[in-house]
């Protein structure tokens, strides 16, 4: 396959699934801002993504999580992405097929991280005793609203994961970028709009920054093992898929 030098479209033509999604995270973003300064509502307690073991869990936030954002950076970073990528990959697949993708890829990089919480949780609970966790159990909540921890590290760190909140589209937009690698591999995304890098080595590259920076730097704000998990969703997505097609034209065919 030729090299390809990949330019989005313009921002004048927007696919209905991208422009909608833009839209969404946009709305909630500037809700955000209006309710937290005119009626001290923090949303992210509401949409945030919670553990499930935490008060203020609930099953809808496996959604809700993907349309909340920290800071304007970290929008308008995720909102470029999906801008970049999402609307060659709605065009290619179309909406339907593109939303089922960007909602599985977000639900499964939740999951993930659910899960990477998890084993961490249990691994700081086998150095505490039951009496301990009890107490984290039952005051944790209230500490932690009013700005607080627990003084045993051990203890903090585990009342730390029970009310962290996982926020942000980046789960999905990194099953997009995945998408874009598979589907358009050599097609040259330019990285500070100079360097050229073909879309493939891309994706491997970040995913391997994602997987080293999970391993090595798990107190970080940033959800890494959210990242891959859309990524691993968005690959097994596609292999599905690319079953199901060769399926059906080899049953056309015979």
């Amino acid at each position: 396959m030729s090299n390809e030098r990949y330019s989005p479209s313009g921002f004048g033509f927007l696919p209905p699934v991208v422009k909608n999604l833009l839209i969404l995270n946009g709305f909630f973003f500037l809700a955000t801002y209006v309710l937290g300064s005119a009626g001290n509502i923090d949303l992210n307690d509401y949409l945030g993504l919670h553990y499930f073991a935490s008060p203020h869990f609930q099953t809808y936030q496996f959604v809700s999580y993907m349309f909340m954002h920290g800071s304007f950076s970290h929008i308008f970073f995720n909102m470029f992405a999906l801008w970049m990528f999402g609307s060659v990959l709605e065009q290619a697949w179309g909406p339907k097929k593109f939303l089922i993708y960007y909602m599985i890829t977000g639900i499964g990089a939740a999951l993930i991280q659910m899960l990477v919480i998890y084993i961490q949780v249990r691994n700081v609970e086998m150095n505490l005793t039951a009496d301990q966790i009890a107490q984290v159990h039952e005051s944790g909540f209230e500490l932690w609203q009013n700005g607080q921890n627990f003084s045993n590290t051990l203890m903090g760190k585990l009342n730390e994961l029970y009310n962290m909140t996982t926020i942000g589209a980046s789960g999905a937009v990194f099953g997009l970028l995945l998408a874009f690698g598979m589907l358009f591999p050599n097609s040259l995304i330019y990285l500070y709009f100079f360097i050229p890098i073909k879309a493939k080595w891309f994706v491997i590259i970040y995913g391997a920054i994602e997987l080293f920076s999970g391993v090595y730097y798990s107190g970080s704000n940033v959800a890494h093992f959210a990242h891959l998990g859309g990524m691993i969703f968005g690959f097994i997505l596609i292999l599905y898929w690319k079953k199901k097609s060769t399926g059906h034209r080899n049953n056309y065919m015979q």
